[in-house]
């Protein structure tokens, strides 16, 4: 089954690239992970180099999700081709799988208690669907917002930059 990725993308601004972003990375990386927020930290797709960028991690119905609110970022592509990832918050290290949610049901219930959740963080990206929306305005939006759920995976090495001609 072959499934259309969206080409959505809404690029942060300059205050949230330059003042929100690394503020909040900070604090997650000395161990305060602020209303669930952990750096994820997966392998470059194209340049082999660690990427990693500060995520909202959704724990619901005994399952943890990601969520892409601005759609289709380097990160999401990231994922898709390396499949697992790290979770880090202080020093706590995670390894995690990372599947793609593509039932339309689940991506609109995990969409719901996203926005129930960071609405004010995020609910500007939405096109005006909040959490009490109908689940017809949620699903119109969900193909813009990518939605993986997290499993426990092995942590290998930290990840470092990929071999080069196998050297």
């Amino acid at each position: 089954m072959t499934v259309a990725v969206a080409a959505h993308y809404l690029a942060p601004d300059r205050f949230t690239r330059r003042v929100m972003n690394p503020s909040v990375r900070r604090l997650v990386r000395v161990g305060i992970g602020v209303w669930g927020a952990r750096e994820l930290q997966v392998r470059g797709r194209r340049s082999g180099k660690v990427r990693s960028t500060v995520v909202n991690v959704l724990e619901l119905d005994g399952a943890r999700y990601l969520v892409a609110p601005r759609g289709n970022t380097e990160w999401v592509r990231n994922v898709r081709a390396a499949g697992t990832a790290q979770l880090r918050v202080g020093r706590r290290v995670e390894g995690v799988a990372l599947a793609e949610v593509h039932d339309p049901a689940r991506q609109v219930a995990v969409l719901r208690a996203y926005l129930r959740r960071w609405r004010f963080e995020v609910g500007q990206f939405f096109e005006g669907v909040g959490p009490d929306g109908s689940d017809d305005e949620l699903s119109a939006v969900a193909g813009k917002h990518p939605v993986f759920e997290l499993s426990p995976a092995p942590i290998g090495p930290r990840p470092g930059p990929a071999p080069r001609n196998g050297r």
